[in-house]
């Protein structure tokens, strides 16, 4: 799914957070918004994941609006994956359970496959409680997929990972690119530009720089 943003303005209340923002995701694309806290990488995420609605400006998927989808809450559904900063599984649930709960009937019998790709099969039947954070984290990445989303956003997704799980959930974003999903990832983490295709650099609400690889 081709993404495209123009003229994106917002305000919180009296903030001027976004300042004019144009930007362009490719389908099949890891892209890498980066910058320090405050920069705008946020707010960005959450106007293109349809999670917030912009002061002014407008977003197309594939050039479309989002009201031409129909539904929102389908299309989130059909089209998109979200991970965030905190895995937000149940914890009564199992790993597994939480995978099912967030897939269509259509998607339920490659749940296991799923868990078998991102490595955590043998977790399946444990609490998020049992295992260790990167397996969590894996976990919320398996939920975001199982649906074969056309994009998937990812808030700050490894703020709570040590250096070598950070990187493996990197490896992951860019392996499942390689397979037409679209990543578009906010981080203030600048070792993920070594496995981004695009990095968009933020800085006070604009974008300073897009470099591509």
């Amino acid at each position: 799914m081709k993404i495209v943003a123009e003229a994106l303005e917002h305000y919180y209340v009296h903030e001027h957070v976004l300042r004019g923002i144009d930007l362009s995701i490719e389908p099949g694309s890891f892209t890498a918004i980066i910058g320090e806290s405050g920069s705008g990488k946020t707010t960005v995420l959450s106007i293109l994941s349809t999670l917030l609605r912009p002061s002014s400006g407008h977003v197309t998927y594939d050039a479309k609006a989002l009201s031409e989808w129909g539904s929102i809450d389908l299309f989130r559904r059909r089209h998109i994956g979200f991970v965030f900063q905190f895995h937000y599984l149940i914890s009564y649930l199992t790993l597994r359970e939480n995978i099912a709960l967030a897939a269509l009937p259509e998607f339920q019998e490659d749940i296991d496959p799923l868990m078998a790709r991102l490595g955590i099969e043998r977790f399946a039947q444990r609490y998020s409680d049992e295992v260790s954070g990167g397996e969590r984290q894996r976990a919320a990445i398996a939920r975001a997929l199982i649906n074969r989303p056309s994009v998937v956003f990812a808030d700050e997704p490894t703020g709570n990972l040590d250096t070598k799980n950070a990187l493996g959930v990197y490896e992951l974003f860019r392996e499942f690119s390689r397979n037409d999903t679209t990543f578009v990832v906010a981080s203030h983490d600048k070792k993920i530009a070594d496995f981004a295709d695009t990095i968009i650099e933020m800085e006070d609400g604009i974008v300073k720089d897009i470099f591509k690889r």
